[in-house]
């Protein structure tokens, strides 16, 4: 008895997608590239307007409370105001403070693994969404220069630790009222959420769980470590949550401050 070959003549209906075909998605794909341009073009616009102000960033003991925006701590420059200057400062610095130190935090947002597939869909078009060309002919990766620079995002990652400790440092500072003793204010909860989502944002990105534990390759000789992944790892799953939550309360943090410095909003006492 011997097998019988057939064969089945297969015919796919309707256009491929393809070069002369961006997509075949019928749903409203684009709007969530929108809102990424929306949401970062306002930040970054409204960041580099108040880091170039150089005014309205601390509340001091004029009004009893001890607040400062976060673009601005540590306040290094020579020029700043009574009570918000660091423990040093750099002098002959006169222009903002907030250009001193800008340039990290927005770094390590900017080399984020998260932040890189965001506006690399949502700016560049490549590609788009899921299911949709790419905008580009052709692809090299982050080999070469300026999205090589993508690499030093350890490194950012290290430095914005280090911040997060001065903010966090700076929310607890908040707790003092100068001439009225301890307490806590409107502006102490805003300065405290702005270090907590901070620090979420941080430990929850790719890099810190792949320092934990993540290149590690046996669990049971770092059973430390392995609980320290165990933890992260929820964490690393809502990574987004915590880079748009932070992003857009940092920016409140320090809208909050500027209108109580600038006396147009009232930092009420709760308790």
């Amino acid at each position: 008895m011997t097998a019988v070959e057939s064969s089945t003549k297969v015919v796919l209906g309707g256009t491929r997608g393809g070069p002369d075909v961006a997509t075949l998605r019928q749903d409203r794909w684009w709007i969530q590239p929108v809102i990424t341009v929306a949401v970062l073009t306002a930040f970054v616009i409204y960041s580099t307007w108040a880091a170039f102000q150089n005014r309205y960033y601390y509340v001091g003991a004029d009004v009893h409370r001890d607040l400062i925006s976060p673009f601005y701590s540590p306040c290094l420059a020579s020029n700043c105001v009574p009570g918000a200057k660091a423990g040093f400062a750099f002098s002959g610095w006169t222009l903002s403070p907030a250009l001193l130190i800008l340039i990290f935090p927005l770094g390590f947002r900017l080399t984020c693994y998260y932040y890189r597939r965001s506006y690399y869909r949502a700016f560049w078009w490549s590609p788009p969404s899921c299911a949709v060309s790419d905008a580009h002919g052709s692809y090299s990766g982050e080999t070469r220069f300026p999205l090589i620079m993508q690499n030093l995002h350890r490194y950012f990652f290290y430095a914005g630790l280090a911040f997060n400790v001065l903010l966090t440092y700076d929310a607890i500072i908040a707790f003092r009222q100068p001439g009225l003793g301890l307490g806590v204010t409107v502006g102490t909860l805003v300065l405290l959420t702005n270090a907590v989502l901070l620090w979420l944002y941080s430990i929850s990105c790719h890099a810190c769980r792949h320092l934990c534990g993540g290149h590690v390759k046996s669990f049971k000789a770092h059973p430390i470590r392995y609980r320290i992944w165990k933890f992260l790892t929820p964490l690393n799953a809502i990574h987004m949550n915590f880079a748009w939550a932070s992003l857009v309360f940092v920016a409140l943090t320090d809208v909050y401050v500027r209108l109580v410095a600038s006396g147009a909003l009232t930092d009420y006492k709760l308790f």
